[in-house]
This record gives structure tokens, sequence and C-alpha cells, in this order.
């Protein structure tokens, strides 16, 4: 039933005219907010069309860092490659990018701190939402729009260590 204004029959009261402005602002702001979320946002063109799981590795924990043998995987031993290396300091991402050199990134997503667990075509993948990460940490496509930090690798005879 429509409150109207006294004096005024065929005008509803300010007060119902802005309770009803307020409710249509608060639809829209939440069907914006569910849409970001959900990861509905147009794709990226560069975006992979199909997403592989990374392989796991075991990390060690050593003084200041967790180490890595290049030789734990394949996935390792060519310039491209990267793992998902699990450790008792965290789970991280390890790209090789050079003949030797790496780059170590946390693998928690800084949407919703979900662990990326995917990888295609040089892109790390959240399996939460779909950010998608460069090898170097930066984002490709949202919602995440925070960059991966890059942690410090060193190579020292077939072994990585990643300082955390």
């Amino acid at each position: 039933m429509i409150d109207l204004e006294p004096g005024h029959p065929a005008r509803p009261s300010r007060r119902r005219f802005c309770a009803s402005a307020c409710q249509v602002t608060s639809c829209a702001l939440l069907a914006a907010i569910a849409e970001a979320c959900s990861g509905g946002g147009p794709a990226s063109p560069t975006a992979p069309t199909t997403f592989s799981p990374l392989s796991q590795v075991n990390g060690t924990a050593v003084a200041g860092g967790v180490s890595v043998p290049v030789a734990a995987s394949a996935n390792l031993a060519t310039v491209g490659g990267a793992v998902l290396v699990l450790s008792s300091r965290g789970y991280f991402l390890l790209a090789r990018t050079g003949a030797d050199t790496f780059i170590a990134l946390p693998a928690t997503c800084t949407h919703q701190a979900c662990t990326i667990t995917e990888f295609s075509g040089g892109v790390y993948i959240c399996p939460c939402h779909g950010s998608q990460f460069s090898t170097s940490g930066k984002v490709l496509a949202g919602p995440a729009f925070t960059s991966l930090r890059q942690l410090p690798a060193t190579l020292v005879n077939d072994t990585i260590t990643i300082a955390v």
C-alpha cells in the first residue's frame, strides 16, 4: 500500500519515496558486487582456454627458506616449466624463467586466499574464481587486483632455495 502524503492524495510521501529509492540502489549495488565476485566479467583476450593442474613437489624447510632439487620435477628441467611446492613453511609457485633463473611466488591468491593450483600457457590460474597471474606474479585477469609478491629464489648445485 502506498503511503500518500496528507493533503496531496495523488503523491506518495517523501519518506516512502526515499525508502524505495534506497531499496533500488541497494539491489543494484548487490548485483554489481555479485558479478565482480563471480568472475563473470569479460575474459582476458590472452586467457588460456584449458587449465592443467600444477605438478606438485615437496620442499624441505631449511634455515631462512625452502629448498627444492631441480631433479624433483621434470617441469623444473625446462625453461617455462612450473610447479607447486608444498612445504611445512607454506605453498609456493616456482617457475623456471631462464637457464639458471627461477621465480618463486606465494601460492595464495590475493583475491580470497585460495591456493593457486593450475597453470596453462605460462599463466597461473586460481581455481576458486579464475584470477590469472603471470609467472612474475602480475595480475593478468581478475577478480584479483593485487599482484603476487616475488620471493628470492637462488640456484646452487641444482637446488633452488626459496627465501621465506
